[in-house]
């Protein structure tokens, strides 16, 4: 038996952020139950989770992770068989302007979250144990930046350029420790760009399609060839569960979506898609909207992910193309501007942030 059908409760941090809501939305439509731990953030967003509201296989706790009586209350309480830690602080223009709180989060919060965990699964009986898993969720952003060739595989050594990169590859660095030192049964994955329905739009995707239905300028870093391997956002999902159910634990795994783009192609796709469904007569063509600002600092050039060993070990492929998936990104911003309108409140303007 696979430790995912085991695995009947999962405890889950960070499950009303962008990728942490769509593995809840997923894993509770698939029959699981999940404790669900949130900060709630500007970016975490209980809307999301709106058609759970009544559904007794999902708890919701606003809670930190480095709450570390409150997470030791839920472990006992709700006797989960497996972690999955989505928990960060995780845009780069916010780290160049505020660090600490990354390292607040992303650190000093993961090595709480850890300790509790390592105490609960201490106490777990002998089958409870073996079936046990921590998975942590990463970025490829700790590997730093490539050259025009080679991808990023799981031996990359680390070499972050921000303070949110340089805070995750902290917190990778606590999950691999607590796998030796303590013998943990720990995952960790190491994604790239993401994207799909629910994501807050500061970043690329959301702010483009928000900004172009509104006939805004649409702000381009630099020249716009900084280069990305974009992941769907449900395909990054099936990913992790693929992973909770048969990696090997002390292990990385590498999650791409097979998508390199430069940044200013996926802006113009989202134009050209948008003047197909939602035309602006008055404009013409979106890509006159498009406008390059000084670049930020430390950007990093290109992205790339080796997800083969992945593919490889455990049988998993991303289900979307880029073309697919950004398709169906934009139709369902289309379909939801409720939720779009409910989370730009005023106190986001939709602005790229940082120096």
């Amino acid at each position: 038996m696979s430790n995912i059908n085991r695995a009947q409760t999962l405890f889950v941090t960070g499950g009303a952020g962008f990728i942490g809501a769509n593995f809840v939305l997923q894993a509770i439509a698939d029959g699981l139950r999940v404790i669900n731990l949130d900060k709630l953030t500007y970016a975490g967003n209980l809307g999301t989770l709106e058609s759970l509201r009544s559904n007794s296989r999902h708890v919701f706790v606003h809670g930190d992770i480095g709450d570390r009586a409150l997470v030791t209350a839920l472990l006992n309480e709700h006797r989960p068989d497996a972690i999955i830690n989505f928990a960060a602080e995780s845009h780069v223009d916010r780290s160049i302007d505020g660090p600490a709180a990354f390292v607040e989060t992303n650190v000093v919060g993961t090595l709480g979250l850890l300790e509790s965990v390592r105490d609960y699964w201490r106490s777990l009986q002998d089958d409870g144990r073996a079936a046990f898993r921590f998975l942590h969720v990463s970025t490829d952003e700790v590997y730093g930046s490539l050259g025009a060739e080679g991808k990023f595989t799981e031996q990359t050594p680390y070499a972050p350029n921000s303070p949110y990169s340089a805070s995750k590859a902290a917190s990778d660095h606590l999950v691999r420790a607590f796998h030796h030192t303590y013998g943990l049964p720990t995952l960790t994955t190491n994604c790239s760009n993401n994207y799909g329905p629910y994501q807050f739009p500061e970043k690329l995707i959301p702010l483009v399609i928000q900004k172009a239905l509104a006939g805004e300028a649409l702000p381009v870093y630099g020249d716009g060839r900084n280069i990305r391997d974009w992941l769907y956002v449900g395909d990054h999902c099936t990913a992790i569960r693929r992973v909770l159910e048969a990696g090997r634990t002390g292990e990385t795994y590498n999650i791409g979506g097979n998508a390199e783009r430069e940044n200013i192609l996926v802006v113009r796709t989202i134009c050209a898609l948008l003047d197909e469904r939602r035309p602006l007569a008055h404009l013409g063509k979106r890509e006159s909207l498009i406008t390059y600002v000084k670049d930020r600092p430390g950007h990093d050039r290109r992205y790339a992910i080796d997800s083969s060993k992945l593919q490889n070990e455990l049988g998993w492929q991303p289900s979307q193309t880029f073309e697919s998936g950004i398709e169906h990104t934009i139709d369902w911003y289309l379909a939801n501007q409720p939720w779009s309108d409910r989370v730009l409140d005023g106190s986001y303007r939709m602005e790229r942030l940082g120096s």
